[in-house]
């Protein structure tokens, strides 16, 4: 039987993913980053007096890929099976004698766990940046569209009348909630250690909480509380979790958005190119929320992501090997996917289709029965038994829809609502502009809200 080609990931082939996000986790970058841990290792070992600081300058000026090449780094790996001793050999070989002084008391997670913090610094501010933008273009929806009178929907079906801005303005909040999220959880991710292979620093001599200190100085992150051989894996959990939070959000966003591209509905719509965009290999009529639905479909992925993370939090004893192999999947994929997400949605949200005439039109649809509550309240202020006008109202909607006669007739013919309402009064409850609250200033105290946090982060 012949044996099948294997697709190649739709990561690496640039089918998902930022041009951006996708470098910070290339192997050129990811070596990079361990290079530079290693230099700034060297470094700190020469300033408390460990090695000659000519050796330590060499070692930093080889510390590159331009002098350590990564074909190099292969062959080393390919016959002593360790990827980080295949670096170390390979930056001592290049660095002549000073090499000797290369990963000096160090264990491999030094190394690697430092150099993924500054990975996951480089990817959370891209996040933060899409995140930002997001908001931003959901400001600038909500204010457009606070008065865009459309019908709001629970179980869905129609409930009561809202506007657009009011739906933004929610999402425009629990975006603003991630932001929160991303920024308290970086403060925790991004530590970086060196503290040998059970945690203790005994290799790294005497001065090995001031070469910690200044080894993460210099690369500038913070070193961790406490460590055994690896940084406590309940800091990437977090992080994962975050993400998927992000991911959520997004699957909700664009859940809504194709619920109500429904041609029944038909009141939002992603962007579609009329030149040229097929929506369907065989009925020329389709218009599908494509966009939409990859966000809906990896968001399922990242959420996938957090069960690897949080397992990878126990290990057996100062450290064991499990967590490893499964973040070469994790951490790239939880960050590429959330930064292509977000870039997704904010170019579906800033071209996003709205069409008012057929919201007015969907409001109409139950010709009126969605106001009951309006007229109920109402009813109350005349004094009338809350309960009972509930009950009343209950009967009438029925007999509206059974009979197809406009909610207006049957408030109209009855008696009981005639002794209490006027025909004004039944017209003005049954209007859904005068029934919207506090819509309005909830939307205006959102967006204020929104940006002082946004002036606070300097954007």
């Amino acid at each position: 039987m012949p044996i099948l080609p294997i697709e190649a990931d739709p990561i690496d082939t640039g089918r998902y993913g930022t041009p951006e996000m996708r470098r910070i986790f290339q192997e050129e970058n990811r070596v990079q980053k361990m290079l530079d841990v290693e230099a700034a290792l060297a470094w700190a070992h020469a300033e408390v007096g460990d090695i000659p600081r000519k050796d330590a300058q060499a070692i930093i000026e080889n510390a590159t890929i331009k002098r350590v090449k990564i074909g190099r780094v292969k062959e080393i790996e390919k016959e002593i099976k360790h990827d980080l001793m295949a670096l170390v050999q390979a930056l001592s070989e290049v660095s002549g004698p000073s090499g000797a002084y290369v990963h000096l008391g160090a264990t491999s997670s030094d190394i690697v766990d430092t150099a993924t913090a500054l990975q996951l610094r480089e990817a959370s501010d891209l996040i933060e940046k899409r995140l930002n933008d997001s908001e931003k273009t959901l400001l600038k929806k909500a204010e457009q569209h606070k008065n865009t009178i459309m019908m709001g929907r629970t179980h869905g079906q129609h409930a009561l009348p809202i506007t657009l801005g009011f739906k933004f303005a929610v999402w425009v909040r629990e975006i603003a909630r991630h932001i929160e999220r991303l920024r308290q959880c970086r403060e925790r991710l991004l530590v970086g250690k060196m503290s040998g292979a059970v945690g203790t620093q005994a290799g790294l001599g005497p001065h090995a909480l001031k070469i910690q200190e200044l080894v993460m100085k210099k690369l500038g992150l913070k070193p961790a509380d406490i460590s055994t051989q690896i940084v406590q894996r309940d800091l990437y959990a977090e992080f994962v979790c975050v993400l998927a939070g992000i991911a959520s959000t997004l699957d909700k966003v664009a859940t809504e958005i194709r619920e109500l591209q429904r041609p029944e509905i038909g009141e939002l719509a992603e962007p579609f190119e009329r030149a040229k965009q097929v929506g369907s290999s065989t009925m020329p009529h389709k218009r599908n929320p494509e966009l939409c639905e990859r966000v809906c479909g990896l968001a399922k992925i990242l959420r996938s992501l957090v069960v690897p993370a949080l397992e990878n939090v126990p290990t057996w004893h100062e450290r064991d090997l499990t967590q490893s192999s499964a973040e070469r999947f994790i951490l790239p994929e939880a960050c590429i996917l959330t930064d292509y997400m977000l870039t997704l949605m904010n170019n579906i949200l800033v071209n996003l289709w709205i069409n008012p005439q057929k919201m007015q039109q969907n409001i109409e649809l139950t010709h009126g029965r969605a106001m009951s509550e309006a007229v109920m309240i109402a009813l109350v202020k005349k004094g009338m038994n809350r309960q009972k006008a509930h009950e009343l109202l209950r009967n009438l909607t029925i007999q509206s829809e059974t009979e197809k006669q406009p909610f207006k007739k049957m408030l109209l013919q009855d008696k009981t609502i005639r002794e209490k309402l006027s025909e004004k009064e039944i017209a003005n409850a049954l209007n859904p502009r005068n029934y919207l609250g506090t819509t309005t200033k909830q939307i205006e105290l959102v967006i204020k809200k929104t940006r002082r946090e946004r002036r606070s982060r300097r954007l």
